[in-house]
Protein backbone atom coordinates (compact mmCIF):
# COMPACT_ATOMS: atom_id res chain seq x y z
CA UNK A 1 0.00 0.00 0.00
CA UNK A 2 1.56 3.23 -1.07
CA UNK A 3 1.38 6.50 1.21
CA UNK A 4 -0.99 8.27 -1.45
CA UNK A 5 -3.97 6.45 -0.55
CA UNK A 6 -3.80 6.90 2.85
CA UNK A 7 -2.48 10.53 3.26
CA UNK A 8 -4.46 13.28 4.26
CA UNK A 9 -4.41 15.93 1.27
CA UNK A 10 -6.37 18.56 3.23
CA UNK A 11 -3.43 20.16 4.86
CA UNK A 12 -3.35 22.64 7.67
CA UNK A 13 -0.72 24.74 7.02
CA UNK A 14 0.95 28.27 8.44
CA UNK A 15 3.94 30.42 6.89
CA UNK A 16 7.07 31.15 8.67
CA UNK A 17 6.02 34.41 9.97
CA UNK A 18 2.31 33.84 11.31
CA UNK A 19 2.25 34.00 15.29
CA UNK A 20 1.88 31.50 18.25
CA UNK A 21 -1.82 32.55 18.86
CA UNK A 22 -2.63 31.92 15.09
CA UNK A 23 -1.03 28.41 15.20
CA UNK A 24 -3.16 27.18 18.91
CA UNK A 25 -6.43 28.67 16.99
CA UNK A 26 -5.56 27.00 13.79
CA UNK A 27 -5.22 23.44 15.89
CA UNK A 28 -8.05 24.00 17.78
CA UNK A 29 -10.60 25.03 14.91
CA UNK A 30 -9.58 21.58 12.92
CA UNK A 31 -9.11 19.73 16.09
CA UNK A 32 -5.46 18.55 14.85
CA UNK A 33 -2.46 18.21 16.55
CA UNK A 34 0.61 19.22 13.83
CA UNK A 35 0.75 22.11 11.55
CA UNK A 36 2.96 22.13 8.19
CA UNK A 37 4.93 25.07 7.47
CA UNK A 38 5.55 26.38 4.10
CA UNK A 39 7.19 29.23 2.40
CA UNK A 40 5.45 31.09 -0.89
CA UNK A 41 6.43 28.03 -3.53
CA UNK A 42 4.84 25.93 -1.01
CA UNK A 43 7.70 23.84 0.29
CA UNK A 44 8.02 22.71 3.80
CA UNK A 45 10.30 24.64 5.86
CA UNK A 46 9.15 23.70 9.01
CA UNK A 47 6.48 21.42 11.67
CA UNK A 48 4.69 22.91 14.32
CA UNK A 49 2.34 20.96 17.06
CA UNK A 50 0.51 21.56 20.05
CA UNK A 51 3.27 20.34 21.99
CA UNK A 52 5.57 22.93 20.81
CA UNK A 53 3.37 25.67 21.57
CA UNK A 54 2.25 24.48 25.16
CA UNK A 55 6.58 24.22 25.93
CA UNK A 56 6.59 27.89 24.76
CA UNK A 57 3.69 29.48 26.13
CA UNK A 58 3.49 30.28 29.97
CA UNK A 59 0.58 28.12 31.81
CA UNK A 60 -2.90 29.47 31.97
CA UNK A 61 -2.81 28.92 35.57
CA UNK A 62 -0.44 31.55 36.38
CA UNK A 63 -1.23 34.94 37.56
CA UNK A 64 -0.15 36.95 34.54
CA UNK A 65 -1.39 39.31 32.24
CA UNK A 66 1.38 39.21 29.56
CA UNK A 67 0.18 37.51 26.36
CA UNK A 68 2.92 38.93 23.91
CA UNK A 69 4.42 35.74 23.90
CA UNK A 70 1.53 34.76 21.49
CA UNK A 71 2.54 37.26 19.18
CA UNK A 72 6.09 35.42 18.47
CA UNK A 73 6.53 34.06 14.99
CA UNK A 74 6.09 30.35 14.49
CA UNK A 75 9.70 30.19 12.80
CA UNK A 76 11.00 30.99 16.42
CA UNK A 77 10.22 27.71 17.94
CA UNK A 78 9.17 25.17 15.02
CA UNK A 79 10.81 22.11 13.60
CA UNK A 80 13.13 23.42 10.84
CA UNK A 81 13.38 21.02 7.99
CA UNK A 82 11.76 18.14 8.93
CA UNK A 83 11.70 14.71 7.82
CA UNK A 84 9.68 14.18 4.59
CA UNK A 85 8.21 11.44 2.82
CA UNK A 86 6.85 11.20 -0.87
CA UNK A 87 3.48 9.90 -1.86
CA UNK A 88 5.03 6.60 -3.46
CA UNK A 89 6.55 5.80 -0.53
CA UNK A 90 5.30 1.97 1.20
CA UNK A 91 2.87 2.59 4.42
CA UNK A 92 5.12 -0.63 6.06
CA UNK A 93 8.47 1.84 4.88
CA UNK A 94 7.06 4.65 6.21
CA UNK A 95 6.38 3.28 9.61
CA UNK A 96 9.48 2.24 10.24
CA UNK A 97 10.43 6.20 10.21
CA UNK A 98 7.93 6.98 12.61
CA UNK A 99 9.32 4.24 14.57
CA UNK A 100 13.06 4.88 13.61
CA UNK A 101 12.68 9.00 14.49
CA UNK A 102 10.17 9.05 17.08
CA UNK A 103 7.82 11.70 14.80
CA UNK A 104 4.32 12.12 15.23
CA UNK A 105 4.14 13.03 11.74
CA UNK A 106 5.45 13.34 8.15
CA UNK A 107 4.88 16.07 5.64
CA UNK A 108 4.36 14.22 2.05
CA UNK A 109 6.11 16.23 -0.22
CA UNK A 110 6.40 15.37 -4.42
CA UNK A 111 8.30 17.79 -6.66
CA UNK A 112 9.87 19.98 -3.92
CA UNK A 113 5.91 20.69 -2.80
CA UNK A 114 3.43 19.99 -0.05
CA UNK A 115 1.21 17.75 -1.17
CA UNK A 116 -0.10 15.57 1.54
CA UNK A 117 0.24 14.83 5.68
CA UNK A 118 0.35 11.58 7.77
CA UNK A 119 0.72 11.14 11.31
CA UNK A 120 1.30 8.32 13.61
CA UNK A 121 -2.68 8.20 14.55
CA UNK A 122 -2.84 7.29 10.39
CA UNK A 123 -0.40 4.87 11.08
CA UNK A 124 -1.80 3.09 13.45
CA UNK A 125 -5.54 3.26 11.91
CA UNK A 126 -4.49 1.65 8.79
CA UNK A 127 -2.56 -1.18 11.12
CA UNK A 128 -5.80 -1.75 12.71
CA UNK A 129 -7.34 -1.95 9.29
CA UNK A 130 -4.43 -4.27 7.77
CA UNK A 131 -4.91 -6.76 10.73
CA UNK A 132 -8.95 -6.69 10.04
CA UNK A 133 -9.95 -6.60 13.79
CA UNK A 134 -12.03 -3.74 12.83
CA UNK A 135 -14.33 -6.44 11.25
CA UNK A 136 -16.80 -9.13 12.87
CA UNK A 137 -14.40 -12.71 12.82
CA UNK A 138 -12.13 -14.51 15.02
CA UNK A 139 -8.44 -14.70 15.52
CA UNK A 140 -6.07 -17.94 14.84
CA UNK A 141 -2.43 -18.29 16.01
CA UNK A 142 -0.89 -21.34 14.14
CA UNK A 143 2.53 -22.27 14.60
CA UNK A 144 4.13 -24.13 11.67
CA UNK A 145 7.56 -24.71 9.77
CA UNK A 146 9.31 -22.08 8.74
CA UNK A 147 9.24 -23.45 5.00
CA UNK A 148 7.84 -22.71 1.66
CA UNK A 149 4.72 -23.90 0.82
CA UNK A 150 3.13 -24.12 3.98
CA UNK A 151 0.73 -20.92 4.20
CA UNK A 152 -0.89 -23.06 0.85
CA UNK A 153 -1.35 -25.94 3.30
CA UNK A 154 -2.94 -23.89 5.96
CA UNK A 155 -5.47 -21.97 3.51
CA UNK A 156 -6.67 -25.43 2.44
CA UNK A 157 -8.14 -25.84 5.73
CA UNK A 158 -10.22 -22.57 5.41
CA UNK A 159 -10.80 -23.27 1.73
CA UNK A 160 -12.51 -26.66 2.47
CA UNK A 161 -14.77 -24.63 5.16
CA UNK A 162 -15.84 -21.84 2.56
CA UNK A 163 -14.41 -19.64 5.35
CA UNK A 164 -13.55 -15.83 4.29
CA UNK A 165 -10.04 -15.05 5.74
CA UNK A 166 -9.91 -11.43 6.64
CA UNK A 167 -5.86 -10.57 7.21
CA UNK A 168 -2.29 -12.98 7.65
CA UNK A 169 0.51 -11.84 9.99
CA UNK A 170 3.64 -13.67 10.18
CA UNK A 171 5.84 -13.36 13.28
CA UNK A 172 8.89 -15.25 13.84
CA UNK A 173 8.84 -17.64 16.76
CA UNK A 174 10.56 -16.47 19.47
CA UNK A 175 10.97 -20.52 20.52
CA UNK A 176 12.53 -21.57 17.75
CA UNK A 177 13.83 -19.79 14.31
CA UNK A 178 12.67 -22.57 12.29
CA UNK A 179 9.17 -21.98 12.90
CA UNK A 180 7.01 -19.30 12.52
CA UNK A 181 3.57 -17.78 14.11
CA UNK A 182 0.61 -17.50 11.64
CA UNK A 183 -1.38 -14.97 12.98
CA UNK A 184 -4.87 -15.37 10.78
CA UNK A 185 -8.16 -13.74 11.25
CA UNK A 186 -11.27 -15.30 9.59
CA UNK A 187 -14.78 -14.30 9.07
CA UNK A 188 -16.54 -16.40 11.48
CA UNK A 189 -17.59 -15.79 15.13
CA UNK A 190 -17.22 -19.74 15.80
CA UNK A 191 -13.85 -20.95 14.70
CA UNK A 192 -13.70 -24.33 16.69
CA UNK A 193 -14.32 -26.80 13.67
CA UNK A 194 -11.24 -24.87 12.16
CA UNK A 195 -8.85 -25.42 15.47
CA UNK A 196 -10.37 -29.08 14.87
CA UNK A 197 -9.29 -29.40 11.45
CA UNK A 198 -6.02 -27.64 11.21
CA UNK A 199 -4.87 -29.64 14.23
CA UNK A 200 -5.73 -32.75 12.47
CA UNK A 201 -3.34 -31.91 9.75
CA UNK A 202 -0.70 -31.62 12.44
CA UNK A 203 -0.56 -28.03 13.23
CA UNK A 204 0.09 -26.41 16.40
CA UNK A 205 -3.18 -24.20 17.24
CA UNK A 206 -1.82 -21.89 20.21
CA UNK A 207 -4.94 -19.76 19.80
CA UNK A 208 -7.66 -20.59 20.74
CA UNK A 209 -5.68 -23.17 23.04
CA UNK A 210 -8.34 -25.37 24.36
CA UNK A 211 -11.40 -26.47 22.09
CA UNK A 212 -13.89 -25.06 24.97
CA UNK A 213 -12.86 -21.42 24.21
Amino acid sequence: MLIEEIMNQDVATLYPHQTLKKAAATLREKQIRHIAVINEERQVVGVITDRDIKQATPSNLLESDDHSILETPIEKIMTRNPITGHPLDFVEETATIFYDNRIGCLPIVSKGKLVGMITESDMLYKFIELTGVHQPGSQLEIRVPNKSGVLFEVSKVFYEFKINVLSVLVYPDKRDETYKVLVIRVKTINPLKLVSALEKEGFEVLWPSQPNL
